[in-house]
């Protein structure tokens, strides 16, 4: 059920969160918010009479849509989140944090307080349209998924992609929901002109694991089957082995990209876990609760990558580790991208296409 909010909703009480109120989420609490003050405590369990939270979804009108980055380890320069929060539920996402800004926890207040930002396809159009502008890739789905469940209803992703076929303008789109077949119809043709390529995530083929770690995400054989229907339309589609979790899922890196290269994908990439901030302690609550016995492997293997801690930010190593563990999932990966036809890069997507489609009741142009 969704409740549409005309503001925030207050904060919520930064303490453990009854299982009973938390069925199909990631999170096992809402870690307090960084920026805040002061905090409250409460008993474990302190809300056992309480019913389970349900999503609500709060819209925002921003003045831009486009976001820019200037991050030397990432290959875009530019990109759009329709919604902030996700209903996924990853309990390993590193957008998480990214909550914090708006009032609200990275824990259970990520996955069940969006943000839906409606007008963004009109937002966008008038940025494209400006003289100013340069087209380079847009780069959708970095932070939050755009075919996360509301987009069902709101639709919001299908019109920003109507604007960027419009204009003629690359996009690359990474996800976990199969909703983005719902959209195939407009991805086949910008497909067709090199101006849009698919990264489609898939951390593990255990679909039990899959649904502890990604509640609220489509199962590991229907992600296989989303890849197998985009390559069917002529999308190049990536699959995408992120994050990787060293003791936990690093097992399954050459089973994963055999079976996407069966469905018809023809790229891979990896990212190895990445804990920013609240993230740490969430992921750790989550490991007690679903792999107890794998949780000091995990812990140890993953600051054995990142220099004796849990997580190292610095650009080029934050994605891919150091020392000896790091080299030997790189040789790995690749070698294994070698035997089942993988490409590791692809060519550029087009920016010479780029036009502004006439205005209504302008003329068009003869030459």
């Amino acid at each position: 059920m969704f409740t549409k909010c005309s503001k925030l909703p207050p904060m919520a009480d930064p303490f453990p969160v009854s299982a009973h109120r938390r069925p199909g989420r990631g999170a096992c609490s809402n870690p307090a918010i960084r920026f805040e003050r002061l905090t409250r405590e409460a008993d474990e369990g302190a809300d056992a009479e309480l019913p389970p939270l349900r999503t609500e979804v709060t819209e925002e009108r921003p003045r831009r849509i486009i976001t820019r980055n200037t991050s030397p380890d990432i290959g875009f320069d530019r990109s759009i989140n329709p919604y902030r929060g996700c209903e996924h539920g990853c309990i390993y996402c590193y957008a998480r944090p990214s909550h914090a800004w708006l009032g609200l926890s990275p824990g259970l207040d990520f996955e069940t307080r969006l943000i839906a930002r409606p007008n963004a396809p009109d937002v966008l159009r008038s940025e494209l349209s400006s003289r100013r502008y340069r087209p380079e890739v847009i780069a959708i789905g970095t932070n939050t998924d755009a075919y996360q469940p509301i987009e069902k209803d709101r639709r919001i992703m299908r019109a920003i992609l109507s604007v960027l076929s419009a204009f003629n303008h690359p996009v690359t789109i990474t996800t976990k929901g199969t909703l983005i077949e719902r959209d195939i119809d407009i991805l086949g043709p910008m497909a067709g002109d090199g101006l849009v390529r698919v990264g489609i995530s898939i951390t593990t083929l255990d679909p039990v694991l899959a649904r502890a770690l990604e509640p609220r995400v489509p199962s590991p054989a229907r992600r296989l089957e989303t890849i197998r229907r985009l390559a069917g339309a002529g999308v190049p589609v990536r699959v995408m082995v992120s994050p990787v979790v060293s003791g936990l899922t690093d097992h399954e890196v050459e089973a994963i990209l055999d079976a996407a290269a069966a469905a018809g994908a023809v790229a891979a990439s990896s990212i190895l876990l990445r804990l920013p901030l609240e993230v740490e302690g969430m992921f750790r609550d989550w490991l007690d609760e679903h792999v107890p016995g794998r949780a000091a492997k995990v812990m140890k293997r993953l600051k054995e990558l990142h220099g004796g801690r849990a997580y190292d930010p610095a650009f080029g190593t934050r994605m891919t580790g150091q020392g000896h563990w790091a080299r030997l999932m790189e040789q790995r990966f690749d070698l294994a991208c070698r035997r089942a036809g993988l490409a590791r890069r692809l060519p550029r997507l087009r920016t010479d296409l780029f036009r502004p489609p006439p205005a209504p009741g302008q003329q068009l142009s003869l030459f």
